[in-house]
């Protein structure tokens, strides 16, 4: 093995000390993490799959590609947030779907990541 073998790029390295939380991302890190958690989040809804935490092994297997891209380009503290904040955006939105089915007044308020225009 030679010397490079023994070393990380400094891509590598950058992205290892993304997930661990050691450096702030930049605009454009932060942007690839939040495609990447988009792509991830778009199959958990194709596989009809809510909790990824709670349904580890169905997501794994069925969303091993996009969760791999989602870990890698994401903090791993992010990672879990926006795994949790998934399972409780789906509720939220249940939720107001039933009060505006029982006639209560709808607000406009975001409850998504994406930009409003």
């Amino acid at each position: 093995m030679g010397i490079l073998g023994l070393f990380q790029s400094e891509s590598d390295k950058r992205a290892s000390e993304i997930r661990a939380g050691a450096v702030v991302p930049t605009r454009a890190e932060r942007k690839r993490c939040w495609e990447a958690r988009d792509d991830y989040f778009a199959c958990l809804d194709a596989s009809g799959i809510v909790d990824p935490l709670k349904d580890e092994k169905k997501a794994a297997k069925a969303c091993a590609h996009e969760s791999t891209q989602f870990e890698r380009d994401c903090a791993t503290q992010w990672v879990t947030y926006f795994k949790k904040w998934r399972v409780q955006d789906i509720q939220k939105k249940a939720r107001l779907k039933e009060l505006e089915a029982q006639g209560a007044n709808k607000l406009d308020v975001a409850t998504d990541f994406t930009a409003r225009k």
